[in-house]
Parts: C-alpha cells; structure tokens; sequence
C-alpha cells in the first residue's frame, strides 16, 4: 500500500528527528534507571526503542488519517519498566508522576480492562514529556516538546504478551475456539498467580515486621528461632558488650563480621526461641569471658572479631551440655567446613576450657 502525500510528509519528519528521537530514548532511559536506584527500587528490565520507519509506515498505512503531524503519534519513542511484582507499577508510577510531564488524556490503565483475555495487555501506560527542570539541552529544544510512552507491566504480563505474540494470537488469522479457549484459561491462571506472588510477598513483610516488633520490645520467648528473627535480634547487637569486654583483654580494635554464621550452630543446640539465645548469653557470658582470657593470654593480638564473644558463648554451651571435643569439632567443621584441623582447634580449646574451669 503506497501512503499518500500527507503520511509521506511524516515520515519526512521522523528521518528528520530520528537523532533527538534516539537521544530522547537515551535521556530517559538514564533518568529511570538513576531515579530507581535512589528510591533502592529493583526491578527486572527497563527496556527503550524508537520505532522502526517499517514500523511507523506499518501505522501510517492503518490510521494514518488519524495522524496531522508526527507529533500527534505518542508512542514513536517507547520506554518500558517490567517489575518483580503488582503493586510496584502503582508504586513506580508515583515516581515517574513526580519526573515527568503526564499527558492524562491520552494516557491509559489497562489494568482496569476485566475481560480474561487481556492479561498480557494490562500495562500502565503514561504518555510523558521530558520537563526542563529534569533535562534540557538548547541544541535539541524538541526533547522538552515531544510526547514519549512510557509502559509499566510485571514480568509475567510481559511474558504473556510475547508469548501472545509469538503464538500469533494478535494475528489476523482467527485462533480455533478450543486453542482460544486455552489461551485464556492460561492467562486467568497467570492473572492469579500475579495477584498472589504479591500478597505473599506482603504477608511476608508483614511477618517480619511483626517479629522485628516483638524482638525490639524484648519479648524473646515468643520469638521463634529463625532466620529472620535472629537477624533481627543481632541488630540488636546483643553480644557488643562482652565482645567489647574481650577485645580489652588485649587493648586489641574490634572487628566487626556478622554473628549469622552461628545461626545454625544454635540450632544444633536445640534452641528453640529467641529466649533460649538469650539465656545463653546471660548464663554463659563470664565463661565466654574467663576462656578469653586463657585464649588471648600472651598473644599480642591487636584484632579481635565481634563474633568472637558469639564462638565462646557456644563453646561454653557445647561443654556444659558435656558433648566436649567431638560437640567442639563438629562446631568448627559447621562454621569452617570440615577439616582435619579443626580437631586439633577443638581438643586446644577444650584444653584452655580446662584451665578456666569451665570442664
């Protein structure tokens, strides 16, 4: 199909404006990204393209009556920001509101369309301009004036709507009612299955607020002992004053690693709850402290890691349960890996255990 005079003519102007459609592209892609990374927002794609001339001839031969001027077609510079969940394109959304320079006429949720078959439509799409306060070049006055679309979709969405694509659902040729019907069971259940990643991503969250809530309040014996909940009571930094109080043996700095490690150390331990660690820190702290001593006794050492008081805490637990070298053993090949050596660290340690008294 030949394009008559007036489409000809917009073409003429997008090979005219092809170099600021591209910088604008550009421009955008680099605010995104940068604006994302400071609100700490990760998401799975931001992608950018300037349609082809195929591409645009392809919708001059379709609709070109509908167009007076180039500028008139919103989506020859198309961004897309693909997230992890739901609720993050409400949330992204907000963000690029307060960059950008909304055209609200010609902008659309089509997240709100109902029928089954639309999942892999279901964008939010903003058409945007650049404003001058966010860039503006003197040379290229056209980035502040041009429209850009600027599409907001979770993963499975995006996946949908290639997977369309690439089946021909989109075609012109029409699908057979049972493939058809197929077709949209599937994207029912992908619709759920967005709804739900979310909502358990929220009750999670929601988890783990609550646990840090209970920990910081200092309620311990509700707290299951896990994961997460013995983050949380490490951010309390529980084990700074004998960790302090061992590094002064030796007047040594205090090395600060994570006490994580011993999570599952712990575990073996049979500890149950929050409580539990927390009972062991205030029954076994002297001995942590006393064995310290044998171990930094003459040895100049200048550094001492914050875990440190964590270890001898355990150690003193280990030998007052009575699992004496082989319980010591088996801690050491659980936080180092297994190693002939950590026999010999376990029968040294339970020696200087001996000379604290704590055997």
């Amino acid at each position: 199909m030949k394009l008559d005079m007036h489409c000809e003519m917009i073409l003429d102007e997008y090979r005219d404006r092809l170099p600021v459609l591209n910088k604008m592209k550009e421009v955008v892609l680099d605010i995104l990204r940068r604006t994302l990374k400071e609100n700490n927002m990760v998401v799975t794609a931001i992608e950018g393209r300037v349609k082809t001339e195929k591409s645009l001839t392809g919708k001059l031969e379709l609709k070109g009556n509908k167009y007076h001027t180039i500028d008139d077609i919103t989506d020859i510079v198309g961004v897309r920001i693909i997230t992890f969940f739901s609720d993050e394109v409400d949330k992204i959304a907000a963000l690029v509101e307060q960059m950008f320079e909304i055209d609200w006429d010609n902008s659309v949720d089509k997240r709100k369309m109902l029928e089954i078959d639309r999942f892999g439509y279901m964008s939010l799409h903003y058409i945007c301009r650049i404003p001058k306060s966010l860039y503006e070049d003197p040379q290229q006055p056209l980035l502040n004036e041009m429209r850009f679309e600027l599409q907001m979709r979770t993963a499975l969405q995006h996946v949908w709507a290639n997977m369309q694509h690439d089946t021909g659902y989109k075609s012109e040729v029409e699908i057979p009612m049972e493939h058809q019907r197929s077709l949209n069971r599937l994207a029912g259940i992908l619709e759920l299955a967005d709804e739900q990643f979310s909502r358990i991503r929220k009750e999670i969250n929601d988890y783990r607020r609550n646990v840090q809530s209970l920990v910081a309040s200092g309620n311990f014996d509700e707290v299951p002992l896990n994961g997460d909940t013995f983050r949380s009571y490490c951010e309390l930094h529980p084990f700074r004053r004998l960790a302090v109080k061992i590094a002064t043996i030796n007047q040594a700095e205090l090395y600060e690693d994570s006490p994580m490690p011993y999570y599952k150390i712990l575990l073996h331990l049979n500890m149950k709850t929050i409580g539990d660690v927390e009972r062991m820190r205030t029954e076994c702290s002297d001995g942590a402290y006393q064995l310290a001593l044998i171990q930094l006794a003459g040895t100049g050492l200048d550094i001492v890691a914050y875990s440190v008081a964590l270890q001898n805490l355990c150690i003193v637990k280990i030998l007052k349960l009575g699992f004496g070298v082989a319980g010591l053993t088996s801690m050491f090949d659980a936080i180092y890996g297994e190693s002939t050596y950590n026999a010999q660290r376990a029968d040294r340690i339970y020696q200087q255990a001996v000379r604290a008294n704590l055997v």
